[in-house]
């Protein structure tokens, strides 16, 4: 392979890796963002691992340090740095596919979990003292008010101790005032059924941009080692 080739191949493989590396700082600040201005993530617990915050956040993390491997190998012709660039983009790779194939063949699953969480959210919060346990009263509120929704299915949830975040509108701190009628589940749901389509996304572009790098590196890696041998 002439020098020429190898320098195309090495600016393609430094370009799109740095590419990728943009693209994974870009999904942490998401991920931050969402972690900043999202509120619910204390009453869906079986979800933490997978909360769309946190899945943006770390898969962004272990992108930008196999994208910054690759720059690195393909930078200073390192054949070391390139077979570990290699080994971690494919594993990160298998993840993220992984990832994509339970979510699809456990997705009723996931509504099954997902609605128990918001239930047992529901019971701690109705059956808290005024002051206990804040975080889930003001996750549910928040819920509640944006949503308008009420409840988990409805407010007859609350069994009559309903709280104000379910007040369609004011006055609220009148004996009897209209609340809204749908539950929040379905809303809930949809919700994150779009953060996990965004995310999803996401993922299927910088999985593509990390296939065209692996694929681009190949040849690379093939000319590294033949030299390292002592061919030309």
């Amino acid at each position: 392979m002439n020098r020429s080739c190898v320098n195309c191949l090495k600016t393609m493989v430094v370009s799109l890796n740095f590419m990728c590396w943009l693209c994974g700082g870009f999904v942490v600040g998401f991920g931050q963002f969402q972690m900043i201005h999202s509120k619910y993530a204390s009453l869906v617990t079986t979800f933490w691992p997978i909360y769309p915050a946190n899945t943006l956040v770390v898969t962004g993390t272990i992108v930008m340090c196999v994208c910054y491997m690759g720059v690195l190998g393909g930078m200073r012709e390192s054949r070391c740095m390139l077979i570990t660039f290699f080994i971690l983009l494919v594993i990160l790779m298998l993840v993220e596919l992984a990832m994509a194939l339970v979510f699809l063949i456990y997705s009723r699953e996931i509504d099954s979990f997902f609605e128990k969480d918001l239930m047992q959210s529901l019971e701690i919060y109705r059956q808290s003292s005024p002051e206990g346990n804040k975080t889930i009263k003001d996750d549910f509120d928040a819920v509640q008010h944006l949503f308008r929704c009420c409840g988990v299915h409805g407010q007859a949830d609350w069994k009559g101790n309903i709280p104000i975040s379910c007040c369609t509108k004011d006055p609220c701190n009148i004996p009897f005032h209209t609340n809204w009628q749908e539950g929040c589940v379905d809303k809930l749901k949809n919700w994150f059924a779009s953060n996990y389509l965004s995310t999803g996304a996401g993922v299927v572009t910088m999985f593509i941009i990390q296939f065209i790098c692996l694929s681009i590196s190949i040849p690379l890696f093939c000319h590294f080692k033949r030299r390292g041998l002592g061919y030309q």
